[in-house]
């Protein structure tokens, strides 16, 4: 196997995915991580109904001790996002904001469900009409029209340089961007509008998108605002591969008891499963995702795949 295999890749630093880290790790399997741990929902909060420990414990706490224990037993760590997933040669590759390709023959769903809103005018308005949350959801339906997408991390400055594909001209509107040098330098290479040091404060049309007004007051014509803050999110990943999204609410993924999901070797733990929004469930349904996907890498291996 190449040097950038791992038997299971995670995604996702929070509680779901590094209680699955630990199980996978534990049954002898190698495994990779990504992602921040600044990005988990629990990072600032702080916990006080969680079976063990008798004091209130800072959620930081938790995932620092959580990466050491999973480290303890072998797993690896990468503070990059993934920008893009694929099925390929019986497994997945995973892309990172860097360039870097990863492969493995199980995959770990664990980054959340928090899709993070502009609030500003406008915007609730057009949701559905112009504006969007899913550049790999929705961006067919842009073909040969101009765009705009928001955002300052990987999410934004993949998403636009995927719209170059569809869109007649996309924009770039940040405040700072905050993406790795190889990202940076695609961006400069491409045909995307980059306008930095400004924001978003109005999305105005009539019966659909017609346009954004900037912080500094100009214009744009656009048909489509791509609101993409953070980082990739489960609905981009996911949508990738092939995985079934509740028929609800089309944000949260469908998975058995074992956490599996309609993909073979894709697994998926913690919010993007569904509520109770509560660390006892992350880490449950990390413990069996790890479990499940180590045996299903093993079990592969030995079938010589």
């Amino acid at each position: 196997m190449p040097a950038d295999f791992y038997d299971v890749a995670i995604i996702g630093r929070g509680p779901a995915g590094l209680q699955a880290a630990i199980h996978a790790a534990g049954k002898k399997v190698s495994v990779i991580v990504f992602g921040r741990a600044e990005r988990s929902s629990l990072y600032r909060a702080h916990i006080a109904n969680f079976c063990g420990p008798k004091d209130v414990v800072a959620g930081k706490e938790i995932l620092e001790t959580g990466k050491k224990q999973a480290e303890a037993l072998g797993a690896a760590f990468l503070e990059e996002d993934v920008i893009e997933t694929k099925t390929e040669n019986d497994g997945f590759t995973l892309t990172t904001e860097s360039g870097k390709t990863y492969a493995s023959t199980a995959l770990i769903l664990a980054m959340g469900v928090a899709r993070k809103k502009l609030l500003v005018k406008g915007e609730k308005d057009f949701v559905g009409r112009g504006v969007t949350y899913c550049v790999d959801c929705d961006a067919s339906f842009y073909k040969d029209v101009d765009v705009v997408v928001v955002g300052n991390e990987s999410a934004a400055a993949s998403g636009a340089l995927t719209l170059l594909h569809y869109a007649r001209t996309v924009y770039l509107v940040c405040s700072k961007l905050a993406i790795s040098d190889s990202l940076f330098k695609q961006l400069q290479n491409s045909k995307v509008k980059l306008l930095e040091g400004t924001w978003i404060k109005e999305i105005v049309g009539s019966q659909a998108v017609e346009g954004v007004v900037l912080a500094s007051g100009e214009t744009l014509k656009v048909k489509g605002v791509f609101i993409e803050l953070g980082a990739k999110g489960a609905m981009e990943l996911a949508a990738n591969l092939g995985v079934v999204f509740d028929a609800e609410t089309f944000s949260l993924i469908e998975t058995n008891k074992k956490q599996e999901t309609n993909i073979p070797g894709v697994y998926a733990a913690g919010d993007i499963t569904g509520p109770p929004w509560q660390i006892a469930k992350a880490v449950g349904e990390g413990c069996v995702a790890g479990i499940e996907a180590a045996e299903y890498a093993k079990k592969r291996r030995a079938e010589g795949r």
